[in-house]
């Protein structure tokens, strides 16, 4: 039939699996440069990275806040990112000679850019000065060492001396084993110090973001006059598994989320990304004290 005569043939190749996937690996290498594109862990939302990055690392679809580091979080807080830092020079020792620990803090200093797990200064929100220590969890994980406790407490006091308030924003594993009871130490050390600064009339805001766990929420996370966080951050001392296979019982879906401590009245408030900034600004116009002349 003419129809038979005249109609195209389809041909077809045979490619092997792996193939197919390493030539579509090799298309999206060629057109989506690494880092340009990010995926949302919560929806599984692509958006790109400058527009994340623009919308203060808060997903546009969810919600969902990705994690901040410690430099981000400094030039989205203070006035224009002015930032004066303290005691940049403190830098942790190996006091137990664990394995590789001073080969690692190299490695986190070189990727991070922090000589540790903390930034402390001082710097203005909306006009109000403040004494600001920020946790970074690409640092050993915001692990609590003697130099973390250490510069928390210097700060505190820096606090007390210039009658600033003080702010802290944590995001941490908790106590770093590779310290062993110097670590733990900090959390009475900085607790004591949180204590001096309340004795002095002193205001201590505490923002807790994702995660916040082990001895720094049993410590001086949970210590301030006023105790924030950032939805769907994780906030506990032990972790789910452990406290399961104590109690032996199933904890609720969303145990140790900002959203569930809320509820059982261990945070003041949830306060989004987008809203922290001015926030912080009423609270610390609230506390001001005005003179008039």
């Amino acid at each position: 039939m003419l129809k038979d005569i005249f109609s195209k043939k389809r041909r077809y190749a045979t490619i092997q699996t792996g193939q197919v996937a390493d030539e579509i690996h090799k298309v999206e290498q060629k057109e989506v440069p690494e880092g340009l594109m990010v995926k949302c862990p919560k929806c599984g939302a692509i958006m790109y990275t400058r527009e994340l990055e623009k919308n203060l690392k808060v997903c546009q679809a969810c919600a969902h806040h990705f994690p901040m580091n410690a430099f981000e979080r400094i030039a989205t807080m203070l006035d224009e990112g002015h930032f004066f830092e303290y005691d940049a020079d403190l830098l942790s020792a190996d006091p137990l000679g664990f394995p590789d620990y001073a080969d690692k803090l190299d490695k986190d200093r070189e990727k991070s850019g922090l000589s540790e797990a903390i930034l402390t200064g001082e710097g203005t929100i909306k006009g109000y000065p403040v004494v600001i220590a920020v946790m970074d969890s690409r640092f050993r994980m915001g692990s609590m060492g003697s130099v973390v406790g250490e510069k928390i407490a210097r700060a505190i006091e820096q606090a007390i001396e210039k009658k600033y308030p003080f702010l802290l924003f944590s995001a941490s594993g908790g106590a770093r084993m590779q310290e062993g009871v110097l670590s733990l130490m900090q959390m009475a050390k900085t607790s004591a110090g949180l204590a001096r600064l309340s004795a002095e009339g002193g205001l201590y805001i505490s923002i807790m973001t994702n995660p916040t766990t082990g001895g720094v929420s049993a410590s001086f996370a949970s210590l301030g006059d006023y105790n924030f966080a950032e939805p769907g951050a994780l906030i506990g001392f032990a972790g789910r598994r452990i406290i399961e296979q104590t109690i032996r019982q199933e904890l609720p879906p969303d145990f140790q989320t900002a959203e569930f401590l809320l509820k059982k009245g261990q945070l003041d408030r949830i306060i989004p990304r987008k809203e922290m900034r001015d926030t912080l600004g009423k609270i610390l116009d609230m506390h001001t004290v005005r003179r008039t002349h």
